[in-house]
């Protein structure tokens, strides 16, 4: 009776483990999701030269940290300001963005850890690049992008 009320109990403790194991990883694939499609949404505005679009996916706050080469921009709209400056200024151009290689990790229900490839096609036929770092948070449902590291 004991051997039978353990095994059973194993079992149990098993099962529940299998189904909390489920549970995280259909957790983690539809924030996977949603993360990439903050991303896949950016793309789209890029390429059609919407930067208010693009932005979107950014944490419209002024504690949003952006870090490219050796600069640090704080904050939503310094951070539309650069790249107006970089790529809408006079003799300046968006290019096409694509990005590539990307790895989404999610840290918790509600953060996401986020590493990839950046890449722009330009009209001449060149082709600037990169690397990318994200961490994205969840405010109110929705995946925002709280800090960029791009190189």
């Amino acid at each position: 009776m004991r051997s039978a009320m353990a095994g059973s109990l194993i079992l149990l403790a098993v099962v529940g483990s299998a189904g909390e194991q489920a549970e995280k990883a259909a957790v983690a694939g539809t924030t996977e999701a949603r993360v990439r499609a903050v991303l896949d949404k950016q793309v789209e505005a890029w390429n059609r030269a919407d930067l208010e679009a693009f932005m979107a996916g950014y944490w419209n706050s002024p504690d949003l940290v952006f870090q490219s080469g050796a600069t640090i921009t704080r904050g939503w709209q310094a951070t539309l300001e650069r790249y107006r400056r970089r790529y809408q200024a006079e003799g300046k151009e968006m290019g096409r963005l694509r990005f590539a290689e990307l790895d989404v990790q999610p840290l918790s229900p509600d953060a996401a850890f986020v590493r990839g490839r950046w890449q722009l096609t330009m009209k001449d036929g060149s082709e600037p690049g990169g690397l990318f770092t994200l961490l994205l948070r969840r405010f109110n449902g929705e995946w925002k992008i709280v800090h960029d590291h791009t190189s």
